[in-house]
Protein backbone atom coordinates (compact mmCIF):
# COMPACT_ATOMS: atom_id res chain seq x y z
CA UNK A 1 0.00 0.00 0.00
CA UNK A 2 1.34 3.45 -0.88
CA UNK A 3 2.22 6.02 1.79
CA UNK A 4 -0.95 7.95 0.85
CA UNK A 5 -3.25 5.01 0.18
CA UNK A 6 -5.09 5.14 3.48
CA UNK A 7 -5.69 8.88 3.18
CA UNK A 8 -6.80 8.68 -0.44
CA UNK A 9 -9.12 5.78 0.35
CA UNK A 10 -10.90 7.72 3.08
CA UNK A 11 -10.93 11.04 1.26
CA UNK A 12 -11.73 10.13 -2.33
CA UNK A 13 -13.07 6.58 -2.45
CA UNK A 14 -16.58 7.74 -3.37
CA UNK A 15 -15.50 10.17 -6.10
CA UNK A 16 -16.60 9.04 -9.56
CA UNK A 17 -13.71 8.65 -12.07
CA UNK A 18 -15.12 11.62 -14.01
CA UNK A 19 -14.76 13.83 -10.94
CA UNK A 20 -11.28 12.52 -10.20
CA UNK A 21 -10.19 13.42 -13.74
CA UNK A 22 -11.64 16.93 -13.43
CA UNK A 23 -10.06 17.50 -10.01
CA UNK A 24 -6.56 16.40 -11.02
CA UNK A 25 -6.59 18.11 -14.42
CA UNK A 26 -7.51 21.34 -12.63
CA UNK A 27 -4.49 20.91 -10.38
CA UNK A 28 -2.21 20.11 -13.31
CA UNK A 29 -3.42 23.13 -15.27
CA UNK A 30 -3.44 25.57 -12.34
CA UNK A 31 0.04 24.42 -11.33
CA UNK A 32 1.25 25.30 -14.85
CA UNK A 33 2.14 21.73 -15.70
CA UNK A 34 0.24 21.81 -18.97
CA UNK A 35 -1.36 24.13 -21.49
CA UNK A 36 -4.90 24.51 -22.82
CA UNK A 37 -4.39 21.80 -25.42
CA UNK A 38 -1.78 19.59 -23.72
CA UNK A 39 -1.84 16.68 -21.33
CA UNK A 40 -4.15 13.75 -20.71
CA UNK A 41 -5.24 11.68 -17.72
CA UNK A 42 -7.01 8.35 -17.37
CA UNK A 43 -8.41 6.03 -14.70
CA UNK A 44 -9.18 2.32 -15.06
CA UNK A 45 -12.07 1.29 -12.83
CA UNK A 46 -12.85 -2.03 -11.16
CA UNK A 47 -14.90 -3.16 -14.20
CA UNK A 48 -12.02 -2.57 -16.61
CA UNK A 49 -13.59 0.60 -18.07
CA UNK A 50 -11.01 3.29 -18.96
CA UNK A 51 -12.10 6.86 -18.23
CA UNK A 52 -10.00 9.47 -20.03
CA UNK A 53 -9.86 13.19 -20.73
CA UNK A 54 -11.08 14.20 -24.22
CA UNK A 55 -8.98 15.37 -27.12
CA UNK A 56 -9.16 18.95 -28.40
CA UNK A 57 -11.02 20.39 -25.37
CA UNK A 58 -9.77 23.28 -23.21
CA UNK A 59 -7.92 21.71 -20.24
CA UNK A 60 -8.56 24.81 -18.15
CA UNK A 61 -12.36 24.40 -18.20
CA UNK A 62 -13.08 20.66 -18.33
CA UNK A 63 -16.26 19.38 -16.69
CA UNK A 64 -17.36 15.86 -15.79
CA UNK A 65 -19.67 15.88 -18.84
CA UNK A 66 -16.62 16.24 -21.11
CA UNK A 67 -15.07 12.95 -20.00
CA UNK A 68 -14.89 9.93 -22.28
CA UNK A 69 -14.99 6.25 -21.35
CA UNK A 70 -13.99 3.13 -23.24
CA UNK A 71 -15.61 -0.16 -22.25
CA UNK A 72 -13.85 -3.52 -22.37
CA UNK A 73 -15.34 -4.24 -25.82
CA UNK A 74 -13.45 -1.21 -27.18
CA UNK A 75 -16.52 1.00 -27.65
CA UNK A 76 -16.07 4.73 -27.01
CA UNK A 77 -18.75 6.61 -25.03
CA UNK A 78 -19.28 10.32 -24.40
CA UNK A 79 -19.81 13.46 -26.44
CA UNK A 80 -16.13 13.88 -27.38
CA UNK A 81 -13.36 11.74 -28.82
CA UNK A 82 -10.78 10.39 -26.37
CA UNK A 83 -7.32 11.94 -26.12
CA UNK A 84 -5.12 11.16 -29.13
CA UNK A 85 -2.69 9.58 -26.65
CA UNK A 86 -5.22 6.91 -25.66
CA UNK A 87 -3.13 4.17 -27.38
CA UNK A 88 -0.31 4.42 -24.86
CA UNK A 89 -2.75 4.55 -21.94
CA UNK A 90 -4.29 1.29 -23.16
CA UNK A 91 -0.84 -0.24 -23.74
CA UNK A 92 0.33 0.62 -20.19
CA UNK A 93 -2.78 -0.90 -18.61
CA UNK A 94 -2.28 -4.07 -20.64
CA UNK A 95 1.38 -4.31 -19.65
CA UNK A 96 0.79 -3.52 -15.95
CA UNK A 97 -2.60 -4.69 -14.60
CA UNK A 98 -1.62 -3.36 -11.15
CA UNK A 99 -1.73 0.25 -12.41
CA UNK A 100 -5.10 2.02 -12.33
CA UNK A 101 -4.28 5.64 -13.23
CA UNK A 102 -2.05 7.42 -15.77
CA UNK A 103 -1.04 11.08 -16.05
CA UNK A 104 0.76 12.67 -19.00
CA UNK A 105 1.67 16.35 -19.32
CA UNK A 106 4.40 18.76 -20.40
CA UNK A 107 5.61 20.93 -17.49
CA UNK A 108 8.50 23.15 -18.66
CA UNK A 109 11.09 21.77 -16.24
CA UNK A 110 10.45 18.16 -17.25
CA UNK A 111 10.28 19.09 -20.93
CA UNK A 112 13.70 20.71 -20.47
CA UNK A 113 15.08 17.33 -19.36
CA UNK A 114 13.16 15.65 -22.17
CA UNK A 115 14.76 17.97 -24.73
CA UNK A 116 18.20 17.49 -23.18
CA UNK A 117 17.88 13.71 -23.35
CA UNK A 118 18.12 13.36 -19.56
CA UNK A 119 16.11 12.17 -16.56
CA UNK A 120 15.98 14.32 -13.41
CA UNK A 121 18.09 13.02 -10.56
CA UNK A 122 16.18 11.47 -7.69
CA UNK A 123 19.08 11.48 -5.22
CA UNK A 124 19.20 15.11 -4.07
CA UNK A 125 16.18 15.11 -1.72
CA UNK A 126 15.28 12.47 0.91
CA UNK A 127 11.88 11.33 -0.40
CA UNK A 128 12.05 11.76 -4.18
CA UNK A 129 13.26 8.24 -4.91
CA UNK A 130 10.78 6.75 -2.43
CA UNK A 131 7.89 8.53 -4.16
CA UNK A 132 8.97 8.34 -7.82
CA UNK A 133 11.06 5.18 -7.95
CA UNK A 134 13.42 4.74 -10.90
CA UNK A 135 12.70 7.04 -13.84
CA UNK A 136 13.28 5.70 -17.36
CA UNK A 137 13.99 7.54 -20.63
CA UNK A 138 11.91 6.50 -23.67
CA UNK A 139 13.16 7.30 -27.21
CA UNK A 140 11.01 9.47 -29.45
CA UNK A 141 8.04 8.16 -31.40
CA UNK A 142 5.14 9.97 -33.09
CA UNK A 143 2.58 11.20 -30.52
CA UNK A 144 -0.58 9.08 -30.56
CA UNK A 145 1.10 6.28 -32.51
CA UNK A 146 1.03 2.58 -31.70
CA UNK A 147 4.85 2.67 -31.78
CA UNK A 148 4.93 5.20 -28.94
CA UNK A 149 2.50 3.00 -27.01
CA UNK A 150 4.75 -0.04 -27.45
CA UNK A 151 7.86 1.85 -26.30
CA UNK A 152 6.19 3.31 -23.23
CA UNK A 153 4.49 0.02 -22.32
CA UNK A 154 7.84 -1.82 -22.59
CA UNK A 155 9.38 0.61 -20.08
CA UNK A 156 6.50 0.18 -17.65
CA UNK A 157 6.60 -3.60 -18.09
CA UNK A 158 10.16 -3.42 -16.77
CA UNK A 159 8.87 -2.08 -13.45
CA UNK A 160 9.16 1.71 -13.68
CA UNK A 161 6.20 3.93 -12.80
CA UNK A 162 7.59 7.07 -14.47
CA UNK A 163 9.13 7.81 -17.86
CA UNK A 164 10.57 10.84 -19.62
CA UNK A 165 9.60 10.86 -23.30
CA UNK A 166 12.31 12.15 -25.63
CA UNK A 167 11.31 15.59 -27.02
CA UNK A 168 7.82 15.18 -25.61
CA UNK A 169 7.02 15.17 -21.89
CA UNK A 170 6.45 12.84 -18.95
CA UNK A 171 4.17 9.90 -18.15
CA UNK A 172 3.51 8.51 -14.70
CA UNK A 173 1.19 5.73 -13.50
CA UNK A 174 0.13 4.43 -10.09
CA UNK A 175 -2.45 2.49 -8.09
CA UNK A 176 -4.73 5.53 -8.01
CA UNK A 177 -4.88 8.95 -9.61
CA UNK A 178 -3.91 10.90 -6.51
CA UNK A 179 -0.73 8.90 -6.05
CA UNK A 180 0.06 9.38 -9.75
CA UNK A 181 -0.27 13.14 -9.32
CA UNK A 182 2.02 13.14 -6.29
CA UNK A 183 4.66 11.23 -8.25
CA UNK A 184 4.34 13.65 -11.14
CA UNK A 185 4.47 16.75 -8.95
CA UNK A 186 7.47 15.43 -7.01
CA UNK A 187 9.49 14.72 -10.17
CA UNK A 188 8.60 18.15 -11.59
CA UNK A 189 9.63 19.74 -8.28
CA UNK A 190 13.05 18.08 -8.23
CA UNK A 191 13.53 18.98 -11.92
CA UNK A 192 12.86 22.66 -11.16
CA UNK A 193 15.30 22.57 -8.24
CA UNK A 194 18.04 21.05 -10.40
CA UNK A 195 17.60 23.60 -13.18
CA UNK A 196 17.72 26.50 -10.71
CA UNK A 197 20.68 24.97 -8.85
CA UNK A 198 22.77 24.80 -12.03
CA UNK A 199 23.11 28.61 -11.80
CA UNK A 200 25.03 28.03 -8.56
CA UNK A 201 26.79 24.69 -9.16
CA UNK A 202 26.13 20.98 -9.44
CA UNK A 203 23.57 19.57 -6.96
CA UNK A 204 24.96 17.55 -4.10
CA UNK A 205 23.95 13.88 -3.90
CA UNK A 206 22.49 12.41 -0.71
CA UNK A 207 24.78 9.63 0.46
CA UNK A 208 23.31 6.17 1.13
CA UNK A 209 24.08 6.54 4.84
CA UNK A 210 22.21 9.85 4.97
CA UNK A 211 19.23 8.25 3.29
CA UNK A 212 19.17 5.55 5.95
CA UNK A 213 19.34 8.25 8.62
CA UNK A 214 16.30 10.00 7.13
CA UNK A 215 14.31 6.77 7.36
CA UNK A 216 14.94 6.58 11.11
CA UNK A 217 12.68 9.55 11.87
CA UNK A 218 10.15 8.38 14.45
CA UNK A 219 6.54 9.51 14.65
CA UNK A 220 4.89 6.44 16.17
CA UNK A 221 4.45 8.03 19.58
CA UNK A 222 2.19 6.62 22.29
CA UNK A 223 -1.44 7.66 21.77
CA UNK A 224 -3.85 9.60 23.97
CA UNK A 225 -7.49 10.54 23.55
CA UNK A 226 -7.97 14.30 23.88
CA UNK A 227 -11.12 15.95 25.10
CA UNK A 228 -13.18 18.30 22.99
CA UNK A 229 -10.91 21.06 21.60
CA UNK A 230 -11.36 24.54 22.96
CA UNK A 231 -12.01 27.58 20.79
CA UNK A 232 -8.32 28.53 20.86
CA UNK A 233 -7.22 25.16 19.50
CA UNK A 234 -9.95 25.20 16.87
CA UNK A 235 -8.81 28.63 15.69
CA UNK A 236 -5.20 27.42 15.46
CA UNK A 237 -6.23 24.39 13.40
CA UNK A 238 -8.11 26.62 10.96
CA UNK A 239 -5.24 29.10 10.78
CA UNK A 240 -2.77 26.31 10.08
CA UNK A 241 -4.87 25.00 7.21
CA UNK A 242 -5.20 28.46 5.69
CA UNK A 243 -1.43 28.89 5.66
CA UNK A 244 -0.81 25.33 4.50
CA UNK A 245 -3.09 25.96 1.52
CA UNK A 246 -1.36 29.29 0.81
CA UNK A 247 2.02 27.59 1.01
CA UNK A 248 0.88 24.97 -1.47
CA UNK A 249 -0.66 27.49 -3.88
CA UNK A 250 2.54 29.58 -3.79
CA UNK A 251 4.72 26.50 -4.38
CA UNK A 252 6.41 26.77 -1.01
CA UNK A 253 5.06 23.27 -0.31
CA UNK A 254 4.25 20.28 -2.49
CA UNK A 255 1.51 17.73 -1.93
CA UNK A 256 3.98 15.50 -0.06
CA UNK A 257 6.45 17.97 1.53
CA UNK A 258 6.12 20.80 4.05
CA UNK A 259 5.37 20.87 7.78
CA UNK A 260 3.68 23.37 10.11
CA UNK A 261 3.67 23.20 13.89
CA UNK A 262 2.08 25.65 16.36
CA UNK A 263 2.35 25.75 20.14
CA UNK A 264 -0.93 25.23 22.03
CA UNK A 265 0.31 25.11 25.63
CA UNK A 266 2.99 23.67 27.88
CA UNK A 267 4.54 20.71 26.01
CA UNK A 268 1.51 20.72 23.72
CA UNK A 269 1.42 21.60 20.02
CA UNK A 270 -0.40 20.99 16.73
CA UNK A 271 1.47 19.57 13.72
CA UNK A 272 0.70 18.48 10.16
CA UNK A 273 0.03 14.75 9.70
CA UNK A 274 2.30 12.37 7.84
CA UNK A 275 1.37 11.39 4.28
CA UNK A 276 -1.55 13.80 3.75
CA UNK A 277 -1.93 15.84 0.58
CA UNK A 278 -1.31 19.46 1.61
CA UNK A 279 -3.83 20.86 -0.86
CA UNK A 280 -6.75 19.13 0.84
CA UNK A 281 -5.66 19.52 4.47
CA UNK A 282 -8.55 20.15 6.88
CA UNK A 283 -8.57 21.23 10.55
CA UNK A 284 -9.64 17.73 11.65
CA UNK A 285 -6.53 16.26 9.93
CA UNK A 286 -4.07 18.24 12.09
CA UNK A 287 -2.47 16.18 14.90
CA UNK A 288 -2.37 17.27 18.53
CA UNK A 289 0.80 16.22 20.39
CA UNK A 290 0.84 16.51 24.18
CA UNK A 291 3.60 15.48 26.59
CA UNK A 292 5.17 13.25 23.95
CA UNK A 293 1.93 11.50 22.96
CA UNK A 294 -0.01 11.80 19.69
CA UNK A 295 -3.72 12.27 19.20
CA UNK A 296 -5.28 8.79 18.91
CA UNK A 297 -5.71 7.48 15.39
CA UNK A 298 -3.42 10.05 13.76
CA UNK A 299 0.21 9.96 12.67
CA UNK A 300 2.18 13.23 12.96
CA UNK A 301 4.97 14.44 10.71
CA UNK A 302 8.14 12.37 10.99
CA UNK A 303 9.92 15.47 12.31
CA UNK A 304 7.64 15.59 15.37
CA UNK A 305 10.42 14.90 17.88
CA UNK A 306 12.49 17.78 16.50
CA UNK A 307 9.52 20.12 16.82
CA UNK A 308 8.96 19.02 20.40
CA UNK A 309 12.61 19.65 21.26
CA UNK A 310 12.45 23.17 19.80
CA UNK A 311 9.21 24.09 21.58
CA UNK A 312 10.46 22.76 24.92
CA UNK A 313 13.82 24.58 24.79
CA UNK A 314 12.74 27.79 23.07
CA UNK A 315 9.69 29.30 24.86
CA UNK A 316 9.82 32.39 22.60
CA UNK A 317 9.11 30.20 19.54
CA UNK A 318 5.42 29.51 18.97
CA UNK A 319 5.45 28.45 15.31
CA UNK A 320 7.75 26.30 13.18
CA UNK A 321 7.71 25.65 9.43
CA UNK A 322 9.86 23.18 7.55
CA UNK A 323 9.74 23.90 3.82
CA UNK A 324 11.47 22.92 0.58
CA UNK A 325 10.58 25.57 -2.02
CA UNK A 326 12.42 25.21 -5.33
CA UNK A 327 14.12 28.62 -5.03
CA UNK A 328 15.41 27.90 -1.53
CA UNK A 329 16.39 24.33 -2.31
CA UNK A 330 18.50 25.48 -5.27
CA UNK A 331 20.87 27.01 -2.69
CA UNK A 332 20.43 24.09 -0.34
CA UNK A 333 21.42 21.29 -2.74
CA UNK A 334 24.21 23.27 -4.40
CA UNK A 335 25.90 23.94 -1.03
CA UNK A 336 25.64 27.71 -1.59
CA UNK A 337 24.80 29.91 1.36
CA UNK A 338 21.87 32.25 0.73
CA UNK A 339 22.96 35.78 1.68
CA UNK A 340 20.02 37.81 3.03
CA UNK A 341 21.87 41.15 2.85
CA UNK A 342 20.43 42.21 -0.51
CA UNK A 343 17.56 44.43 0.72
CA UNK A 344 16.63 45.62 4.24
CA UNK A 345 13.43 43.53 4.48
CA UNK A 346 15.30 40.32 3.72
CA UNK A 347 17.94 40.90 6.38
CA UNK A 348 15.46 42.10 9.02
CA UNK A 349 13.32 38.96 8.67
CA UNK A 350 15.94 36.35 7.77
CA UNK A 351 19.10 37.63 9.48
CA UNK A 352 22.26 35.62 8.76
CA UNK A 353 21.52 32.09 7.60
CA UNK A 354 23.42 29.08 8.93
CA UNK A 355 23.72 25.60 7.40
CA UNK A 356 23.52 22.38 9.40
CA UNK A 357 24.33 18.82 8.29
CA UNK A 358 21.69 16.61 6.68
CA UNK A 359 21.50 14.34 9.74
CA UNK A 360 21.01 17.12 12.33
CA UNK A 361 17.16 17.05 12.43
CA UNK A 362 17.32 13.32 13.23
CA UNK A 363 20.54 12.80 15.17
CA UNK A 364 21.29 16.13 16.83
CA UNK A 365 18.25 18.00 18.10
CA UNK A 366 20.52 19.80 20.57
CA UNK A 367 22.51 21.37 17.73
CA UNK A 368 19.37 22.55 15.95
CA UNK A 369 17.93 24.06 19.13
CA UNK A 370 21.25 25.73 19.96
CA UNK A 371 21.50 27.40 16.53
CA UNK A 372 17.91 28.66 16.50
CA UNK A 373 18.05 32.05 18.20
CA UNK A 374 16.39 35.44 17.73
CA UNK A 375 19.44 36.40 15.67
CA UNK A 376 19.14 33.18 13.62
CA UNK A 377 15.44 32.31 13.19
CA UNK A 378 16.06 30.28 10.00
CA UNK A 379 18.34 27.31 9.41
CA UNK A 380 19.25 25.58 6.16
CA UNK A 381 19.53 21.79 6.53
CA UNK A 382 21.77 20.35 3.82
CA UNK A 383 19.63 18.62 1.15
CA UNK A 384 16.83 18.50 3.72
CA UNK A 385 14.91 21.79 3.72
CA UNK A 386 14.70 25.02 5.70
CA UNK A 387 13.54 25.43 9.29
CA UNK A 388 11.70 28.72 9.88
CA UNK A 389 10.66 29.89 13.35
CA UNK A 390 8.79 32.84 14.88
CA UNK A 391 6.57 33.83 17.78
CA UNK A 392 3.45 33.48 15.61
CA UNK A 393 2.34 31.50 12.59
CA UNK A 394 1.84 34.68 10.55
CA UNK A 395 5.41 35.84 11.23
CA UNK A 396 6.83 32.40 10.45
CA UNK A 397 4.96 32.33 7.13
CA UNK A 398 6.12 35.87 6.35
CA UNK A 399 9.72 34.79 6.96
CA UNK A 400 9.32 31.79 4.71
CA UNK A 401 7.76 33.90 1.97
CA UNK A 402 10.50 36.53 2.19
CA UNK A 403 13.19 33.84 2.18
CA UNK A 404 11.72 32.31 -0.99
CA UNK A 405 11.47 35.71 -2.71
CA UNK A 406 15.04 36.51 -1.66
CA UNK A 407 16.30 33.22 -3.05
CA UNK A 408 14.57 33.89 -6.37
CA UNK A 409 16.02 37.42 -6.50
CA UNK A 410 19.55 36.23 -5.77
CA UNK A 411 19.25 33.50 -8.42
CA UNK A 412 18.24 36.24 -10.86
CA UNK A 413 21.21 38.38 -9.82
CA UNK A 414 23.58 35.45 -10.43
CA UNK A 415 22.14 35.11 -13.93
CA UNK A 416 22.75 38.84 -14.49
CA UNK A 417 26.35 38.26 -13.52
CA UNK A 418 26.80 39.77 -10.07
CA UNK A 419 25.29 39.81 -6.58
CA UNK A 420 25.89 43.00 -4.61
CA UNK A 421 25.22 42.73 -0.89
CA UNK A 422 24.83 45.52 1.65
CA UNK A 423 28.01 46.63 3.43
CA UNK A 424 28.56 45.85 7.13
CA UNK A 425 27.99 49.46 8.17
CA UNK A 426 24.57 49.46 6.48
CA UNK A 427 23.71 46.22 8.27
CA UNK A 428 24.80 47.79 11.57
CA UNK A 429 22.44 50.71 10.89
CA UNK A 430 19.58 48.25 10.37
CA UNK A 431 20.38 46.49 13.64
CA UNK A 432 20.19 49.76 15.54
CA UNK A 433 17.17 51.19 13.74
CA UNK A 434 15.09 48.02 14.06
CA UNK A 435 16.51 46.88 17.43
CA UNK A 436 17.71 43.54 16.03
CA UNK A 437 19.23 41.31 18.67
CA UNK A 438 22.63 39.69 18.22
Amino acid sequence: MSRNAKYNDSKFRYLHPKDQLVMIMQRVYQYEMTTTSGGNISVKDEDGVIWITPGGIDKGSLTREDMVWITTDGKVHGKHVPSSEYPFHRAIYEARPDLKAILHAHPPALVAFSAAGLCPRTDILPNTRNICGEVEFVPYALPGSEELGRKIAAAFAGGTNMVILENHGTVTAAEDLFQAFMQFETLDFTARIQIKARVLGNPRKIADGERETARRKSNELPEFTPGSPGSGERELRQEMCRFIHRSYDQRLFTSTEGTFAVRVGEDEFLITPYGFDRKYMEPRDIVLVKEGKREAGKLPSRSVLLHRAIFRRRPEINAIIIAHSANLMAFNVSETLLDSRIIPEAYILMRDLQTLPFEAPVNDHELVVERLTEANPLLMIQNNGFIVTADSLLKAFDRLEVADYTAEAVLGAYQLGKVRVMEDELIDDLKVAFKLKE
